[in-house]
Order: C-alpha cells, then structure tokens, then sequence
C-alpha cells in the first residue's frame, strides 16, 4: 500500500509540474505567449503565417540565420538592434533546438542565396 501512496504522489507532483510549467498560447496566432511575442507578432507574420515559426526550431544562430536569409532575398527589412534582440530572444527560449520530427536545420552556409 506505501508503494502505490509512493506512486500516486510521484504521479500529483509530476502533473503538478508539467500544468505549472506548460505554456500559455496565443489564440490568434498560435504562438507561445511570453515577452517579446507582440514584437514577434508585428514584425513576422506580416509575410508569412505563425506556423513558420512555431513548426522551427533552433539555437539563437539559427534563427539569427533565417533572418538574415530573409532580409538577404525575401525583402525583410533589417531591425534596430533592440528589436532583434527581443525577437531572437523571444525565438531562442520559445522555440529552441532540440528534438525534432523535422530535418535538421540547415547551417547558415547552407541556406539558398
């Protein structure tokens, strides 16, 4: 009987845990909802939906890469230094690298001119 006690309290805290810690989403947009996400909303989605965004992962040099490939050959306009901050720093902790059902994302040197 301790056992099963035992389990059932690994089992509370651990839905505790994860309810604490999921993260609020934008119903308009779809995006994690944390500081930084009104700035991403204005400068993102004017060209492309908000899935291009939450189906992407990657390390701050990545993101840092797609921006400059789409400032390099889609039109995207470049940023002051603090919007670029906010949104790399949105995109870092909210969509970070790790395990993906993608491909891996291309390296910079890799990405079309």
């Amino acid at each position: 009987m301790k056992t099963l006690k035992k389990i059932a309290l690994i089992g509370t805290i651990t839905l505790s845990i994860n309810f604490l810690s999921a993260k609020e989403i934008d119903k308009q947009s779809g995006l994690i909802i944390d500081k930084g996400v009104e700035i991403v909303k204005a400068n993102c989605t004017v060209c492309h939906s908000a899935k291009f965004i939450t189906f992407q992962k990657g390390n701050r040099d990545t993101w840092l890469a797609m921006i400059r490939w789409m400032q390099k050959t889609q039109g995207l306009w470049e940023f002051d230094v603090a919007t670029e901050k906010t949104i790399l720093d949105y995109l870092e902790a909210n969509y970070p690298a790790g395990k993906a059902s993608r491909r891996p994302n291309l390296k910079a040197k890799d990405l079309p001119n």
